[in-house]
């Protein structure tokens, strides 16, 4: 008898993408693994070693890494104190909030709040603010990609990448060798956090195409300031505060009409915050003196 669509691969892609943006939109929350099993409409017995088998890492791990992703970008953008950092991310108390931050980036939260927000972190440690910024500018070409629109705050496109994922892989187009970008099309120092705008892409195979929800864009087609960024995502406003306020300024480039996009070089299920790399591209504008 051949296996229905219900119970293949493709399914259950779609039922623990909708478990995924269920965590995202409730990580203030306590997340009951019964109520999770609800949310895949999935076996309470089984559904567990499932998403174990397609994503590498528990749905504990999931929550674990969502949350303080979340809470560091509190920690290093916003004055909120650390228990209230703690409580909105779903921790019942400060001590277990710092407990599992430690682990995960190897200092308290109040250090990290002192260093990460105006630091590079290079091996592991808080360096100074300039240490590891480099600009290299190259011609890049245009990618074609597939992804969502998301608004809000940029720390949280986590979601729009997820849900992206889930449809490209129902639509027979993941790969393991996708890129994964995201275009910024509003200045977070400008505008009010809900009101921001950006697209969650991933790469499509030559000549292919995607269908709804899921929208197409490119990004890329020109010259670029490219500033390679290590460390957590939460530190990156300091690379950009580095990029427009000293590189730029004294360059001699001019940014062209178009916004900034970036590229996520592995995987924050399996690296470690230290060692995420993700590549800032600033478009520029043709310079007078090229010919």
């Amino acid at each position: 008898m051949p296996v229905s669509r219900s119970h293949g691969w493709l399914d259950y892609q779609e039922r623990l993408g909708r478990v995924t943006a269920y965590i995202h939109d409730h990580l203030e929350s306590e997340l009951d693994l019964d109520r999770l099993a609800e949310v895949a409409h999935l076996s309470s017995y089984h559904w567990h070693r499932v998403y174990h088998a397609l994503y590498g890492e528990t749905i504990a791990a999931t929550v674990r890494r969502l949350r303080l992703h979340r809470a560091s970008g509190y920690l290093a953008n916003t004055t909120m104190a650390v228990t209230q950092v703690a409580r909105k991310c779903g921790y019942p108390n400060v001590q277990s909030f710092a407990r599992a931050f430690r682990v995960a980036f190897a200092m308290s939260p109040s250090d990290y709040r002192q260093r990460g927000g105006h630091a590079v972190f290079l091996g592991g440690q808080a360096q100074p603010e300039l240490a590891g910024y480099s600009v290299e500018i190259r011609t890049v070409p245009v990618v074609q990609l597939a992804g969502l629109p998301h608004r809000g705050s940029y720390m949280r496109i986590g979601k729009a990448f997820e849900t992206a994922y889930t449809q490209m892989a129902a639509q027979g187009l993941a790969r393991t060798d996708m890129r994964w970008m995201a275009v910024y099309d509003d200045d977070p120092f400008s505008v009010p956090e809900a009101q921001l705008n950006s697209r969650a892409g991933l790469s499509l195979p030559p000549d292919a195409t995607a269908r709804a929800p899921l929208v197409l864009f490119e990004l890329g087609g020109g010259t670029c300031a490219v500033l390679r960024h290590k460390g957590p995502y939460a530190t990156m406003r300091a690379a950009y505060q580095w990029l427009y306020g000293q590189w730029l300024v004294q360059s001699g480039y001019e940014a062209a009409n178009l916004p900034v996009f970036e590229e996520y070089l592995n995987n924050p299920r399996d690296t470690a915050p230290a060692e995420l790399l993700t590549d800032i591209f600033l478009p520029l504008a043709a310079r007078s003196d090229q010919h």
